[in-house]
């Protein structure tokens, strides 16, 4: 998930430097010299960090680009490669989460998506304490269908401005009738005082939710153009998470509530230059990406010219 840069530069020397023999580059390899050959990944420096455009949700102020929190809780999707939820339980210590956490505000991202468990808890409120940070915590939680309030009173009591709905509970709840169990966890989340969201993997969350009348703040659907190889056929395994993205373009188009776009990358299998483009383009308000502490400046750039170009948007800014 790593956007290579060192890697790449040294590709580009090689590729300068080769008689024109046949290298003989893996994928991996060949994908970044594609890259590297439309000039430096880094975008112009035409964007500052202080010019990352802002959206509101409710009454909350949330920056276009929003912290993803997989990385930070030792978890990322990582198709068949099983020593990556380790290697990120190594890397980001307490300490590197805090340090991602500073380099996010200094580049415009005031906020983060974040699992409620003890280890997010900690950090946060070190963070919070102990550093002086101000990052804001939307919260995602996992209510069951005999509790639906202990998640997320939790969450609030622990400083969430916002708590949102887990996607994979809420495409089984939708999957086994349960949307009203759904509307009621919402009605809890506002009860609290604080922004209620909808997550979604499936497109069918979305749909049975707005016929239902069910009002949530936002929605935290997937959209990624699946343009990359391992998005298919199937069988697939940990590969894809946006299986139906005309669909959802489509039907996203009438929903009137603010929609956070999530697995824009595929994973990392697609380039943010792309996956963010495609993803503001076709409705998304706001955009919630895993970032390596090393990789945020260059996102934040990315994302400041992406939506500084005239964009090709039909759906209207909900946010």
């Amino acid at each position: 998930m790593s956007h290579d840069i060192e890697r790449r530069d040294f590709l580009r020397t090689s590729v300068a430097a080769s008689t024109g023999a046949a290298l003989g580059f893996n994928f991996e390899e060949k994908v970044l010299l594609a890259q590297a050959s439309g000039g430096p990944e880094t975008p112009e420096r035409a964007a500052s960090a202080k010019s990352l455009p802002n959206g509101r949700i409710g009454d909350v102020t949330i920056s276009r680009v929003i912290c993803g929190g997989n990385l930070i809780s030792g978890y990322a999707h990582s198709r068949d490669l099983i020593y990556v939820s380790s290697l990120l339980e190594h890397y980001f210590t307490d300490e590197k989460v805090m340090e991602t956490f500073e380099v996010c505000e200094q580049h415009g991202i005031n906020s983060a998506i974040l699992r409620l468990d003890s280890h997010t808890l900690r950090i946060l409120n070190t963070y919070w304490r102990e550093r002086g940070g101000k990052l804001q915590w939307i919260a995602q939680v996992k209510p069951k269908a005999t509790d639906l309030t202990s998640d997320v009173d939790r969450a609030v009591d622990n400083g969430a401005i916002g708590v949102y709905i887990q996607g994979g509970v809420a495409d089984r709840m939708t999957a086994d009738g349960h949307v009203d169990l759904l509307g009621k966890a919402l009605e809890r989340i506002k009860e609290n005082g604080v922004i209620a969201g909808m997550g979604a993997h499936a497109l069918e969350v979305v749909v049975k939710c707005e016929e239902a009348g069910l009002e949530p703040d936002f929605y935290m659907k997937t959209l990624n153009s699946k343009s990359y190889w391992s998005a298919g056929p199937m069988p697939r395994h940990d590969s894809v998470w946006a299986e139906t993205p005309n669909e959802t373009i489509a039907f996203m188009k009438g929903v009137k509530k603010p929609w956070i776009a999530f697995k824009v990358l595929g994973a990392g299998a697609i380039h943010p230059k792309e996956g963010f483009r495609y993803a503001f383009e076709n409705g998304a308000d706001f955009l919630c990406v895993g970032m390596f502490d090393f990789q945020v400046a260059a996102d934040v750039e990315i994302a400041c010219n992406v939506l500084g170009s005239e964009l090709k948007r039909e759906r209207p800014w909900r946010a």
